[in-house]
């Protein structure tokens, strides 16, 4: 660095704020390495945690709510039924429909008696359609631990129940949320997925999650298990009939009743395709930001975040390069640059580990800018619920509900 360059940045007060907090984001980047080492040593989920002699398994009801998914719910279904599980029955809510879910269901419910179909054809006011349906399985079931997942979730390991039901009594938790690969094929997925990923990380570390001293909560509905009574201490669907996010509902009453509360990694051993095509991607995430974040300030917190960190040293290594080739103070916007330039690959060290992580190819993380200023029109979108926005879901509208 120049004295040229010094001496403007201790005189001109914009600029060395501008070059400061450049390399200040470079730091705050290269710490989150030390987040991504303890993320390496959070436990994995395998089968070899199906340790347990299958005659001491609890009798177990998996749920499954599924509303227009003909193209994934027999998939679900086959991989759950595959489940070397003693004591399993499957309960899957055909919930409004207007394609061939529910015939699908029923099917293959003529096929295996351990399938239990339940179709709803409405949908009672001060519901949402997801907990409504799942509200209406658990009458049908007869097990002493439930599990809840969705209906695109794709099961590849056999031992999956079994390595989780497990490693819940063994490790004494009452609430078990194992989350999943996510698939991603197209563009856009691939996108928006890892930085919307990345924000849920921002707010939901997982060692705080597990911690139970802390209040932050978290579970993913693609998969939570806990036992009959768990369920029950915490009411139930019935107790937030319209919440959009039932899965946060459930985690967030988990740590204020002192119930156990983890969350781990699924090693590969199911995965889900959250959200085909740009539109279900914009809907999807907004939903689950206005959810998840809770608040408006949490939701402000999340702009700021993703505008400073994620976005200034892109837009400030390209305003800056393009002021020195004009020949505007080059040697100032030379180390202008030059801090932006820092602040990227502190940036791009941490996101190629945690694509990796994700299970995204890493050479996406280069378009990471392009998914973080998605992110901030979705947050942006999220936060026009608080000025009473709906929300549109599975073919249905809802007003409020976080």
């Amino acid at each position: 660095m120049s004295l040229a360059l010094l001496d403007f940045a201790f005189h001109v007060s914009w600029a060395a704020a501008w070059f400061w907090v450049l390399l200040l984001i470079g730091l705050v980047w290269a710490r989150r390495h030390l987040a991504l080492n303890r993320a390496d040593q959070q436990k994995t989920l395998s089968p070899q945690d199906a340790s347990a002699p299958p005659a001491t398994l609890p009798r177990l009801s998996v749920l499954v709510a599924a509303k227009d998914e003909e193209p994934n719910i027999g998939r679900c279904l086959s991989g759950l039924l595959a489940q070397h599980y003693p004591g399993l029955e499957v309960i899957a809510t055909n919930d409004r429909s207007s394609d061939r879910t529910g015939p699908i269901m029923d099917d293959m419910a003529a096929r295996d008696a351990r399938l239990k179909p339940v179709h709803v054809t409405h949908l009672p006011a001060g519901w949402t359609g997801k907990n409504h349906a799942l509200h209406q399985a658990i009458g049908q079931a007869t097990g002493d631990y439930f599990c809840f997942t969705d209906a695109d979730c794709q099961f590849h390991a056999p031992e999956l129940l079994a390595a989780a039901v497990c490693f819940a009594l063994r490790e004494k938790i009452d609430f078990l949320s194992v989350l999943p690969d996510l698939e991603a094929y197209t563009f856009w997925e691939r996108i928006v997925q890892p930085p919307a990923g990345a924000i849920m990380v921002f707010w939901f570390p997982p060692e705080k999650v597990n911690n139970p001293n802390s209040p932050r909560a978290y579970a993913n509905g693609a998969f939570m298990l806990m036992s009959r009574r768990s369920y029950e201490a915490l009411g139930g669907h019935a107790a937030a009939p319209n919440a959009l996010n039932e899965d946060m509902h459930f985690a967030r009453r988990a740590k204020s009743s002192g119930l156990r509360l983890r969350v781990i990694l699924g090693g590969g051993m199911y995965s889900v395709r959250m959200y085909v095509g740009l539109r279900q991607i914009w809907n999807g995430w907004t939903r689950i930001f206005y959810c998840c974040f809770g608040t408006l300030p949490h939701l402000l917190v999340s702009v700021v975040f993703l505008s400073v960190f994620s976005l200034l040293p892109t837009v400030s290594l390209l305003v800056a390069l393009g002021l020195a080739a004009a020949s505007v103070a080059p040697a100032v916007f030379g180390g202008i640059a030059g801090a932006a330039a820092l602040a990227i690959v502190a940036q791009q060290s941490v996101l190629w580990r945690f694509y990796v992580l994700g299970r995204t190819p890493p050479a996406w993380a280069l378009t990471y800018p392009i998914g973080a200023a998605m992110c901030l029109a979705i947050t942006i979108n999220a936060m026009r619920r608080y000025a009473g926005a709906a929300t549109h879901w599975r073919g249905t509208s809802y007003t409020g509900g976080a």
